[in-house]
């Protein structure tokens, strides 16, 4: 249990560290407990030692240990869904994209991740009784695919007010797989610093630039590093602060599988391991989306179908 103590009573943190570690996020005891001590120096600029020291008193001051699961069947409580507008696509995930994880959704162009995107962005404003989450959203955009004028037209679809909307959807373009990773460890700022309701952080897309800036069989060390270190900081923002984090992935052909689909998304094991749901996006007849739940903790496989109208999302 946390007593009441504070970063600033560690041993060995005066005011200029105490300062150093406030401007790169680390708050509170945990932020601090969970880091490595590599992570810890790289950014403040101490000695591994001294980050060893600091971290292990945070930890000594923290309850770390095991919780039963019944205490975890009680947070489960505080998760929230937020729908995605489509009664099969919600049935699907039990309810809808889920709070305290990453869902990771994969397809070729064309297979309406970014329109998913956009939807949530809206219906995450919604009450929570309404498949909402009564939040603020945050839209890192990564191939520049986010359209303000689609979200008017999606929250007059919902019979929202557009400009209250968009106010409330924080957008923020990378321009290289650094930037986009410290626009992402920068949105613990808004939760904590801003006081600002965060409730769905929206990656479009997770892998563009990792794609194009790691080329070739020698860079992919380097590359799975970096996204592995990505994708962490946006599961712990998922789990410390109880939101949805959606992230749009693209594919490559397997030209070698003769039998079904030959697309794989991009990112190997690094993505799917760190995504709690997979949903494979491709499109259907009648100009229909099909989305395949390929990997989840506790539902069932299944697929639902769905179109994508001027309202935005809609059953079939």
């Amino acid at each position: 249990m946390e007593n009441e103590m504070s970063v600033k009573d560690l041993p060995g943190v005066g005011p200029a560290t105490l300062e150093k570690l406030e401007m790169v996020g680390y708050t509170d005891l945990m932020s601090i407990a969970v880091a490595s001590p590599s992570e810890l120096s790289e950014l403040t600029g101490m000695s591994d030692a001294v980050a060893k020291k600091l971290i292990g008193a945070a930890r000594s001051n923290l309850d770390m240990g095991f919780e039963s699961a019944t205490t975890l069947l009680e947070k489960r409580n505080n998760v929230i869904k937020i729908s995605t507008s489509v009664k099969q696509f919600d049935e699907l995930l039990a309810g809808g994209f889920e709070t305290g994880v990453i869902t990771e959704c994969f397809g070729q162009y064309g297979s309406a991740k970014t329109q998913i995107a956009h939807q949530l962005a809206i219906n995450a404003q919604l009450p929570i009784e309404e498949g909402g989450a009564d939040g603020i959203v945050v839209y890192i955009d990564t191939e520049n695919t986010f359209r303000p004028e689609r979200i008017v037209e999606m929250a007059k679809g919902k019979g929202l007010d557009p400009e209250e909307v968009l106010q409330n959807i924080k957008v923020a373009k990378a321009y290289n797989s650094d930037h986009q990773m410290l626009i992402a460890e920068k949105v613990e700022d808004l939760i904590k610093k801003e006081g600002l309701n965060v409730k769905l952080v929206i990656v479009d897309s997770l892998t563009a630039h990792f794609r194009a800036e790691f080329v070739g069989r020698g860079s992919l060390a380097e590359r799975q590093q970096k996204l592995n270190k990505h994708m962490h900081t946006l599961s712990k923002l998922a789990d410390m602060h109880n939101v949805v984090v959606y992230v749009t992935n693209q594919v490559m052909a397997k030209p070698d599988q003769f039998f079904g689909d030959p697309t794989e998304a991009i990112g190997g094991h690094i993505v799917g391991h760190n995504s709690a749901f997979r949903i494979y996006l491709r499109k259907g007849k009648k100009n229909s989306r099909v989305a395949k739940l390929v990997d989840s903790p506790n539902l069932p496989d299944g697929e639902a179908i769905f179109h994508v109208t001027t309202d935005g999302l809609k059953d079939v």
